[in-house]
């Protein structure tokens, strides 16, 4: 039975001298991280957090931000990673929807609480920092370095790990609860489809909040290194690219575009990098191919996925975009990839019936990856998990070759004329217009 807690104890004992955290303020190896987390841990338990109790976590990409993750599934506590950019209301709804017993934030985050919506969280936070800007709350590294290391937890597979908000576009965030056969689940299928080996260090790029982030726990039960991004720029992304000799990190199209654009591009080197995966959106055939000029060490590599999914559902790889750019035939690159090991995946219609291949249909997947369900919203779980599968909402086809193409999210389908406007459609139609940068 392998859980986050058993993963950390294999990593700690195969991996204990290899680096865990490549960063700029400090630098630990397995073993090392692994002694921060026993005492964050009981920190946790210190602060009067028990098993099954869960804590709030906000702030940027930073070490700190993994070691709590880490500390939480050491210690059977739920961590609960909260979008910084929401509004105090937003905010309330997670902490009172969660049960937020604590409230870890960064240094930049402490005036959240300012607002008097979130007052009944103040006397339970704590800084993400070495040391404390504000005497009444306790910095990170000052109650761990007192505190007595915590021995491990011992989970059972359905037990959950990380509660995860959606970004609630159809109204107030939902919970997505991920177990910790969730989580490993989708470790070990990334793991695969990237290819990870203890030599990488990865870069979290992806806010730490966003579910695109769990791709790192590959690199974490593979006793690879992390390394982190605060604030995304294209400047400082080359960066830590070239500083920490970063060899994977997921990015979105976008922040590949603002890189390749930068003027100081070529004066970075990054003959590290060899794994260049994105995610959120396909991209223009004509960046995929820029991409693969300039990141001369790298694969360019795409994947698909949900909060649900844990995250990675389909993933289109390297040899997928390198013979699409040789080949001039570039419609692959819509593409969504497909399903990793151990991940099924279905087209289905309105009545739950399969569709034929290549006809439109709502994605639907299951797998050891996919959620159980969402927090306190039983009405939303009867409609999304139906049949032992998990109607994602997107609307995609599949072709011959069993690989999976995205048109749309089911609810912003047009209906005109009889006919289904999809979305995607209509970018590629806007795409081919010379003077069109990005849709």
């Amino acid at each position: 039975m392998i859980t986050m807690t058993s993963a950390l104890q294999r990593t700690n004992k195969l991996f204990g001298n290899r680096p865990a955290i490549v960063d700029a303020e400090r630098n630990f190896t397995w073993n090392e991280h692994i002694e921060r987390i026993q005492k964050l841990a009981g920190v946790l338990s210190d602060l009067g957090l028990e098993k099954g109790d869960r804590f709030g976590i906000i702030g940027p990409n930073i070490f700190r931000y993994t070691e709590l993750l880490h500390a939480g599934y050491w210690a059977g506590a739920i961590p609960v990673p909260i979008n910084h950019r929401l509004a105090a209301p937003e905010i309330l709804h997670i902490l009172e929807d969660a049960d937020i017993k604590m409230l870890a934030l960064g240094e930049d985050y402490l005036s959240l609480t300012d607002d008097e919506l979130l007052a009944p969280w103040r006397d339970k936070r704590l800084v993400m920092s070495a040391t404390s800007p504000d005497s009444t709350v306790p910095a990170l590294d000052d109650v761990l370095n007192a505190a007595d290391p915590a021995q491990p937890q011992d989970p059972k597979e359905d037990d959950l790990a990380v509660l995860l908000y959606t970004g609630g576009t159809t109204g107030r965030s939902k919970g997505v609860q991920l177990t910790h056969r969730n989580i490993t689940s989708n470790g070990y299928q990334v793991a695969i489809a990237m290819d990870v080996i203890k030599e990488d260090i990865y870069l979290h790029v992806a806010p730490m909040f966003h579910a695109a982030d769990l791709l790192c726990t590959a690199y974490t039960m593979l006793g690879a290194a992390h390394s982190f991004l605060p604030v995304f720029s294209a400047v400082g992304a080359l960066q830590a690219l070239q500083d920490y000799k970063v060899t994977q990190a997921m990015m979105a199209p976008t922040m590949i575009i603002m890189i390749l654009e930068e003027p100081t591009f070529d004066d970075y080197d990054i003959s590290s990098y060899r794994n260049l995966f994105y995610g959120s959106s396909p991209m223009a055939a004509e960046w995929v191919e820029k991409s693969i000029q300039r990141f001369t060490n790298a694969g360019v590599q795409q994947g698909y996925g949900l909060t649900e999914t844990s995250p990675i559902v389909t993933s289109l790889d390297h040899d997928d975009h390198r013979n699409a750019v040789e080949s001039g035939d570039t419609s692959i690159l819509r593409a969504a990839g497909r399903p990793l090991v151990g991940i099924d995946l279905k087209i289905l219609d309105d009545d739950g019936n399969e569709v034929p291949t290549g006809e439109a249909g709502e994605v639907c997947v299951r797998g050891p990856n996919v959620t159980p369900g969402y927090l306190n919203r039983p009405e939303e779980n009867e409609k999304a998990f139906r049949n032992g599968w998990f109607h994602t909402g997107d609307v995609g086809r599949v072709d011959e070759n069993g690989v999976m193409f995205l048109m749309d999210r089911k609810k912003d389908m047009i209906v005109s004329g009889g006919e289904n406007i999809y979305t995607s459609e209509v970018e590629a139609a806007l795409y081919k217009h010379p003077d069109v940068f990005e849709c």
